[in-house]
């Protein structure tokens, strides 16, 4: 199989992109309004907007051809599709620091991190950015090696600060532009608008305890 399959196959459809463009921004407002308490959202709500995405992959390629149960070892792949594993990152804001490629309050594995990295599979990135423009990327992992052997380990990653919670190892601002910017990473306009949405968080369940 072309080692860009996934990527043409997205880029080819037409529908899908229409689809991505106009449910994305409510399926992620929802995904907020289910991780939200007293008007602050959670931490969980990357691991929603994850499923979102895969689910739009299974909608796409097929449940046989999406591999969701990926090994712990593999700790930046969060899905296979068509035996092609990808990682997914999602960020609010119009910010230019780079996503985390892994997060871990670990000393010892920061420094494994950075000592052995390079960039092994494909990434979907999602920038949310609320009431104006932002995009859905497919960062394709040849793109990621170009940027890196250009700049270099040390101008790739984002080194934390010793004596400071590690909190992960994130692409340095240099490396996240140009990696967005590259002529092969394809990108998908998105207008993130909210819709007045009716929410229940405890309704499923509800409607569960009243099944008889």
């Amino acid at each position: 199989m072309d080692d860009n399959a996934v990527l043409k196959s997205i880029r080819a459809d037409e529908a899908l992109v229409e689809k991505i463009k106009s449910k994305l921004p409510a399926m992620f407002h929802l995904a907020e309004l289910e991780c939200s308490s007293a008007g602050k959202i959670g931490m969980e709500v990357g691991f929603l907007r994850e499923r979102i995405i895969i689910a739009m992959l299974i909608y796409k390629f097929g449940r046989d051809n999406v591999k969701t149960d990926i090994p712990i070892t593999q700790k930046e792949v969060d899905v296979e599709v068509c035996k092609k594993p990808i990682s997914i990152k999602t960020q609010t804001g119009r910010g230019k620091s780079g996503f985390k490629l892994i997060w871990t309050v670990d000393w010892d594995k920061v420094s494994e991190f950075c000592e052995s990295y390079r960039p092994f599979c494909d990434i979907i990135f999602v920038r949310i950015n609320w009431y104006n423009a932002g995009s859905f990327y497919y960062i394709p992992v040849e793109v990621q090696k170009s940027v890196f052997g250009n700049l270099g380990c040390n101008n790739y990653l984002k080194f934390p600060k010793r004596g400071t919670n590690p909190r992960g190892v994130q692409i340095s601002s240099k490396a996240f532009n140009e990696i967005l910017e590259h002529d092969n990473t394809f990108e998908i306009q998105v207008q993130w608008d909210k819709n007045n949405l009716e929410f229940d968080a405890y309704k499923r369940w509800l409607d569960m305890w009243e099944d008889q």
